[in-house]
């Protein structure tokens, strides 16, 4: 059996809290979500495909892609993992293929989605039936060598199709078949308050939304938010705005205020810890 890399996902969840966290988009992002005091990372395909291929979230990522991209973030931090699976990539008597790359990339848990394409564009919106979801996710459970490992179930019923109704009948089938996590994707926290109410002993995940103002309006309904671009945008609008500062101004002093010093930034990716080793380690000459 697979041992546990991180501390169990659940455990922070039972705080009767609402955790709000930053997606983050590779080892550094991450790395600097933990320092700033969040208690879990997520990494989206969203994320992986901009930040490591330049790519939109279109399906054109691969399972090797997204686990070794994972992988790189556990390695980098200490919290547990989200990552995301997309729709598990395989059919069920192949997905095994899928949990054992993710629990061998160290994450601690993973979302399969019902969407069948068209995400993130104006195409049409389709869902895969709930009869092949739920067939995913049984094989999705039974692959786990860690029960540790947790089986985020996501319905994109609500984004895709706007149908709140669709979204409680799958959310209802995936928490017989023993899911803990569900992710109705779409969801507000109006909706969320039906949804407790018909789908009761399931932990929600959800995506925060533009429209919620306060992020109070989530506490109770939810049990976990995640804003899935959050250090993305916030990364490539910094590196955008101080590209053009440079590109106008050819002077890297005029910019101070747009980079971190170099002390600091290198103290965060541990060169004083190499240090410490080198001189630990140096051979002596007698």
């Amino acid at each position: 059996m697979t041992v546990s890399r991180h501390p169990r996902l659940l455990d922070l969840l039972n705080r009767q809290e609402t955790l709000f966290i930053p997606g983050c988009y590779d080892a550094l992002s991450a790395r600097l979500a933990e320092l700033a005091g969040f208690k879990l990372a997520y990494v989206g395909s969203y994320a992986t495909a901009a930040s490591g291929f330049a790519l939109p979230d279109v399906g054109a990522l691969t399972l090797d892609d997204l686990s070794r991209h994972a992988k790189t973030v556990t390695d980098a931090v200490g919290v547990p993992v989200i990552a995301d699976a997309e729709g598990g990539f395989f059919a069920p008597a192949n997905i095994w293929r899928t949990i054992h790359a993710f629990e061998d990339a160290g994450v601690s848990a993973i979302h399969i989605e019902d969407h069948a394409g068209g995400k993130h564009t104006n195409l049409p919106q389709e869902l895969i039936s709930l009869e092949d979801m739920v067939q995913r996710l049984k094989a999705a459970l039974d692959a786990r060598r860690d029960p540790n490992f947790q089986i985020i179930a996501r319905t994109d019923a609500i984004w895709a199709k706007g149908d709140v109704d669709e979204a409680i009948r799958r959310l209802r089938a995936f928490s017989e078949l023993g899911i803990e996590l569900v992710f109705p994707t779409g969801a507000t926290p109006k909706m969320l308050r039906t949804i407790r109410s018909e789908v009761p002993g399931c932990r929600i995940v959800v995506i925060d939304l533009p429209e919620i103002n306060q992020v109070s309006e989530w506490n109770g309904l939810a049990d976990l938010v995640i804003n899935y671009g959050f250090c993305l945008y916030a990364a490539s609008k910094g590196v955008r705005d101080a590209l053009a500062e440079f590109n106008s101004h050819q002077s890297v002093p005029k910019l101070n205020n747009l980079l971190e010093d170099p002390g600091q930034f290198e103290q965060r990716l541990g060169y004083d810890t190499f240090t410490a080793r080198s001189i630990q380690y140096q051979a002596r000459s007698k």
